[in-house]
């Protein structure tokens, strides 16, 4: 009965600690400041993002993390991805640039409004703010 109890106690706790771990990937890249800069294209002040050496450490690096489809296409391959859901996301005015990637997948995903998992390689975008998020995605697959 004990053994029992404890493989219970354990099923219970696991999946807590899983997402846990795909919150870290994204408490860690909410970690990114802003500084105001004049861009040279545009003429105008834009918020540019100062990111500091912990979320720089991500760069290039494959990583795992929870979060919301938000459809850019109709094809699913190509789409914003935020720690989020819908109404909550930074397109909607409720949250930071931050708190949004840019996603590549390696083939077209089926949307979901629930939360997924997907995994590919990070790419820290630097120079391109105005086109681009500031986080990349790419060569994405879902997980679960």
């Amino acid at each position: 009965m004990r053994n029992l109890l404890l493989l219970f106690s354990f099923l219970l706790i696991y999946p807590c600690t899983s997402l846990q771990a795909q919150d870290e990937v994204w408490r860690t890249l909410f970690k990114v400041g802003y500084d105001k800069v004049v861009d040279k294209d545009l003429g105008y002040e834009v918020m540019y993002p100062i990111f500091p050496e912990e979320v720089m450490a991500l760069n290039g690096k494959e990583i795992t993390i929870t979060g919301y489809i938000i459809p850019l296409e109709d094809d699913i391959g190509y789409f914003a991805f935020s720690a989020f859901p819908y109404e909550n996301c930074f397109f909607c005015g409720n949250a930071g640039m931050e708190t949004v990637m840019e996603v590549y997948a390696k083939k077209p995903l089926k949307y979901s409004p629930k939360a997924i998992t997907i995994r590919g390689k990070l790419k820290i975008n630097e120079e391109d703010i105005v086109s681009h998020l500031m986080y990349i995605l790419e060569d994405a697959v879902l997980v679960n």
